[in-house]
């Protein structure tokens, strides 16, 4: 296995100065397991210490570097501001994320072998952990980064008990597969949730006139989805342990994020972005 710098992914490398690393003194955090499909998938939650009754819930959606200390610092962040925050680790079956040292060998020798099927399946496993694990069923959230905001649009035509979705520069078109049939734009119509997607009109990798198609969807499904685009940023704008990190656009994404959240599942909060 390729060593982590710093808990971040090899493929990830190089690691800019800017990584923020959030407090823990008021939450609790830290490794779990969760069951699905007779299998027992690794995790990381984190929520506010001696919280009372039920937490709304944020499943966070990992990067394709997987759960590495980016989105732990994520769902530390969701918990100091009242949440239970879980990002499983989706890619346990195929493989460790962290044997590969360069993005490309990473998504062919592992990202492009998970089904969405499987990864679908396994998140409402997750929510069904949380609900018996302190979350409140009622109060479902989810959001994804990369390869995690595809999910979370995908996720939002998924499950109908989710209360709202928040998709951090996903995929939305794409060539199909036997294990990813379908993208976002092929399930507008299929919406359940309100989805926020937060986007970069400088990503190379998203371009706007992929944008421009998932808003036309969107409006001929009539469905309850907002789009921003950010002008100077580009892809992987939040990830401040990244080159790509623009601070400006992650830190209103943020504040839009946890307004969005507040909006459907009831959750106040008057907390900044570190």
């Amino acid at each position: 296995m390729t060593e982590k710098k710093d808990g971040f992914a090899p493929a990830a490398a190089p690691h800019a100065s800017t990584a923020v690393h959030t407090a823990e003194a008021d939450i609790v955090a830290g490794e779990t397991s969760i069951p699905t499909r007779g299998e027992s998938m690794p995790a990381w939650q984190a929520r506010p210490k001696n919280a009372e009754g039920p937490l709304p819930v944020v499943i966070v959606i990992q990067e394709i570097f997987g759960v590495h200390e980016h989105i732990r610092d994520l769902c530390r962040r969701l918990a100091n501001e009242g949440y239970l925050a879980v990002a499983p680790e989706l890619y346990f079956r195929q493989g460790d994320p962290n044997d590969y040292a360069d993005i490309p060998s990473l998504i062919e020798g592992l990202v492009a072998k998970v089904p969405d099927s499987q990864v679908l399946a396994d998140l409402d496993h997750v929510a069904s952990w949380a609900a018996r694990n302190g979350g409140d069923a009622s109060r479902l959230l989810v959001t994804g980064f990369c390869w995690g905001g595809r999910i979370a649009w995908l996720y939002a035509a998924h499950n109908p008990q989710l209360k709202a979705a928040v998709a951090w520069y996903g995929r939305l078109t794409g060539d199909k597969t036997l294990n990813s049939p379908r993208h976002p734009v092929d399930i507008a119509v299929d919406l359940t949730a309100p989805v926020l997607g937060l986007y970069g009109a400088k990503d190379d990798g998203i371009p706007l006139e992929s944008v421009e198609t998932m808003r036309h969807a969107l409006r001929a499904a009539n469905a309850a989805a907002e789009i921003v685009v950010y002008p100077e940023a580009g892809h992987a704008f939040n990830a401040d342990y990244r080159a790509s990190y623009h601070e400006a656009s992650a830190q209103d994404g943020w504040q839009r994020m946890l307004a969005w959240f507040q909006q459907y599942a009831g959750k106040k909060s008057d907390k900044k972005a570190p």
